[in-house]
Formats: structure tokens, sequence, C-alpha cells
């Protein structure tokens, strides 16, 4: 049976704007953002949770800039590590169950083939450190009992992602130079979200697993991929010129896993949900883009 109230962390981000979106009917959702709800407050997090007294509490706040966590470790430790403890604490102190995201970047990029929830670890830089130390944590605050959903390469129809960047960049200048040598799954925010309900009406389902959409690209793959269907649903005036580089040309302060491809098996077997391929989310995604 389908938990009653859930509350939801991160409210703003993509992934939790599309469980607030995607909510079953009967659900009451509360969700809040980091000025009604700072993680990284352990009083806080556990008076704000008692007080909502919730079935299920999912935990999308996070740090996210790959970028600048490497010179702001404190802050990015304190959210994603610090932070995702308390959640799971709470949660287990009211008798709720923890549901937390976290991301591919656990990866060090070195496999030839999807990892699995249970390959080992080896994150490249402070962002993938801190998250890999949260989901640690949620499993011990949580006696085992939480859901840790890895995801890779999140977009969505709002907020800061690479898709909607790539038209922004594609329409301001025609073209643009993507890397081409690293690997992954380009996954809707909405796909992340169905799977998280459902994950949500099967309270067995716990430990660490995988979900993206289905198939592999490169960053360069996807860039094309976004100019051909941006084109298409009108959302480009103009044909754009995607140029590949690699990642040597495009030096960062993190760096990136070159191969990010997530076995999300014991999901579908779990949830007995199937993902989309990530092409046909994609153009359902412009559709929703362009339709606001």
């Amino acid at each position: 049976m389908l938990p009653v109230r859930v509350l939801i962390t991160g409210a703003g981000g993509q992934v939790a704007s599309a469980l607030v979106s995607l909510a079953p009917a009967g659900t009451e959702v509360r969700a809040l953002g980091h000025r009604e709800l700072d993680i990284a407050d352990e009083d806080a997090v556990m008076r704000v949770v008692r007080e909502a007294s919730p079935e299920a509490v999912v935990n999308a706040a996070a740090y996210t800039a790959v970028d600048k966590a490497e010179s702001e470790r404190d802050q990015a430790f304190r959210v994603n590590a610090e932070g995702a403890g308390h959640v799971a604490a709470a949660a287990r102190a009211s008798g709720a169950r923890c549901i937390h995201i976290s991301t591919d970047f656990v990866f060090d990029g070195k496999a030839t083939q999807p990892y699995k929830p249970d390959a080992p670890v080896a994150p490249l830089g402070v962002y993938g450190e801190t998250k890999l130390e949260g989901e640690r944590r949620v499993m011990e605050k949580s006696h085992g009992e939480a859901l840790v959903l890895r995801t890779a390469w999140v977009y969505a129809a709002r907020g800061q992602n690479f898709v909607r960047t790539m038209l922004r960049l594609m329409g301001e200048r025609g073209s643009v130079k993507v890397v081409r040598d690293q690997r992954g799954s380009p996954t809707w925010a909405s796909s992340v979200a169905a799977a998280l309900w459902r994950a949500v009406q099967v309270p067995g389902f716990r430990g660490i697993h995988h979900w993206t959409d289905a198939g592999v690209a490169s960053w360069y793959d996807f860039a094309v991929a976004i100019a051909e269907d941006g084109l298409a649903t009108g959302l480009l005036q103009r044909p754009a010129e995607v140029l590949p580089i690699n990642t040597a040309e495009y030096p960062t302060p993190a760096r990136r896993p070159a191969y990010s491809v997530l076995d999300w098996s014991s999901t579908e077997q779990a949830l007995g949900l199937r993902p989309a391929p990530w092409r046909e989310n994609l153009k359902k995604m412009l559709g929703e883009l362009k339709d606001a």
C-alpha cells in the first residue's frame, strides 16, 4: 500500500521537482528546499521529520557543483555526507523509510561494462567522495533498512543541466565543442522520479541499487541528439554544429569518470519497471520544454 505521507528534501532540484509533479493521487507530499530545511543542521532535520511524521523520506538534497566541490570540500561534505546521515537518522527515529539519491561519481570510470551496485567504488574527486560517504552514513544510520538509488547524467526541463546549456549555446553560437571520450546514460529526471515512486510502494526494496534510462552515449552523442531533436521540435531555429573533442582538450577542476554506465537490472527486477531508451525520453523532455 502506498504511504500517504512522504517528505522530500531538496525541493527545487530536478529530481525533487519531478517527484512532486508525479506524486500519485492520494499521497500527501511535503517538499522542502534548502531555505526551509538545511539537512546539514542535525537538530532541524530531527525536528522537521518528527513534526511531519512521514511514512517515507526521500532525500533529494545534495551539493552538486562538481567542480566547485574541489575547492569547497567542507561545504560539500556537510550536505552530501553529514546531511544525508542526519536525514537517515531522523527517518529511523520517526519510524519512516529513508530513500536516498546518489550518483555514478562514486566510480572511477575504468570499467568496460555497466557497474553493478556492488562493484568496487573509487571516486575521482570531492563530489564523488562526499556522496560515497553519504551512502555509507545512510546505510549505517538506517541499520541497513534504507534504499540508496544511484543515477547519472540527469536532466530536466527546469534547472541547470546539460540539455538546457546545450540548447542555449547552440542557439547563441551555432556550434559547440563536446567531449566524446566520456560515456554514460543520459537520464530524464522524470524517469528517476517514476522509479522512486515505484520504490516507495515496495517497502522491502532496500540496499544500494541503480537506475538510469536505457542505452549508452558519449556527451558528444548526447549533444548531437539535442541538436537534432531541438531543431525538430522548434527549440532551435537553425541547425547546430557539434564538434567532438577529447577530455584533455577541455580540462576541468574535477576529474570525471570516462565510463559511468550503471547496471539497473536489480531495480528492474524488484520494481517490475523497465527504463525507456534515453533518446526517447530526451524527445519527451524537449516536448515538455517547448510546451512550457
